[in-house]
């Protein structure tokens, strides 16, 4: 049997049900195209993955709770084979706190970050020569609340993005209405607060990911909670973050429960979309090119129940969404011009999908 044509793509799933762990699919860019290898690689709830730069491992959470403030998450290495998909077992590390469900590299994959939802805590875990994973540099522990008192009874890290030109790492902590900011030092594997040390959201936002515009000036925030984004403004000379729009992510007459999961800037610069998990869609925004501020143009429907992670395809043609009640992964044609998206004709079954991570290129980009 050929090998299926197309990019590699890894599906991070709740192991429940069918699901064993990660799962190994190719996407051909130029039909909208999505096959299952046939891989998979068993681990308990990889609701998170990051390749490494140059595409040779893969990097997931297992997202565990356990008594005590040092928990039971941890992260997990494996090895790629491009050729088949098929993932090898490195070793795995704790990530000193509870519900890991966010895990990125910095672009030269020297470290991995990871984001501890239950616990509210970030660790910092060095990547040896091997692909291996290196017990904890640095953790970090977040400390207040919020104004929901079923949520955000304290501290939920829930996302990083790392910014290696700036040496930044911002941390979306959903359970204090707080972007923390904290500088890095790459030597030592350390995370130190900046100055200012976070970026304040309205009360009971519940910040979750992040998504930075590609010229670097804009930082959106979609928040579960209370279904909207926030734009912040970034400039050189500074951390700081400086909220200059909160826009609802639902329509305005859905009158029914929905918490917002992800979100991304499209490939262009021109268009940012987010997904709505109850209402079951994603709403697009175009980006006005000087604020920074976004325009709502419209909900597609996902297709699905709970859509979760959604990714672009390495073109920017296309977007996948993971549905996760539903089990399937859905591929949209977007339009470069307008925004909009279009079903592709494609629906892949997928046990309780989570997250979806292309395979990078490591001669671009």
């Amino acid at each position: 049997m050929s090998t299926p044509r197309g990019r590699l793509l890894f599906v991070g799933t709740y192991t429940k049900g069918d699901s064993v762990g990660i799962y190994a699919f190719r996407f051909d860019s130029a039909t909208g195209a999505l096959a299952f290898t046939g891989e998979s690689a068993k681990t308990p709830n990889p609701s998170f993955l990051a390749p490494s730069p140059d595409g040779n491992f893969l990097y997931a959470v297992s997202e565990l709770s356990g008594p005590g403030p040092n928990g039971k998450g941890a992260l997990g290495a494996w090895r790629i084979d491009r050729t088949s998909g098929r993932l090898s077992f490195i070793n795995r590390q704790a990530t000193h706190g509870n519900s890991p469900c966010h895990v990125v590299l910095d672009r030269r994959g020297r470290f991995v970050f990871a984001a501890n939802y239950g616990s509210g805590t970030l660790a910092v875990l060095p990547v040896r020569a091997d692909g291996s994973l290196g017990p904890a540099s640095a953790v970090v522990r977040h400390q207040g609340r919020g104004a929901d008192p079923r949520r955000q009874r304290g501290p939920h890290a829930h996302s990083m993005l790392v910014d290696d030109d700036r040496r930044i790492a911002y941390a979306a902590d959903l359970g204090i209405d707080k972007v923390m900011i904290h500088t890095i030092d790459f030597d030592n594997g350390k995370l130190l607060p900046a100055d200012p040390p976070f970026a304040q959201l309205h009360p009971g936002a519940g910040p979750r990911h992040m998504a930075l515009h590609p010229n670097g000036g804009f930082l959106y925030v979609i928040n579960e909670l209370d279904s909207t984004v926030t734009v912040f403004r970034r400039t050189s000379d500074t951390p700081a973050l400086t909220a200059v729009q909160t826009i609802s992510a639902l329509p305005p007459d859905f009158k029914g429960k929905s918490f917002c999961a992800d979100i991304h800037v499209h490939p262009n610069g021109r268009f940012v979309y987010g997904s709505n998990r109850g209402h079951d869609s994603v709403v697009a925004y175009r980006i006005d090119g000087t604020t920074g501020t976004l325009a709502c143009l419209g909900h597609t429907s996902t297709r699905g129940r709970i859509p979760r992670n959604f990714a672009f395809d390495p073109t920017g043609r296309f977007l996948l969404v993971a549905n996760q009640e539903s089990f399937n992964i859905v591929v949209f044609r977007v339009d470069a011009k307008t925004g909009a998206l279009e079903f592709a004709g494609q629906e892949t079954p997928a046990p309780y999908p989570v997250c979806l991570k292309f395979l990078p290129d490591p001669t671009k980009g």
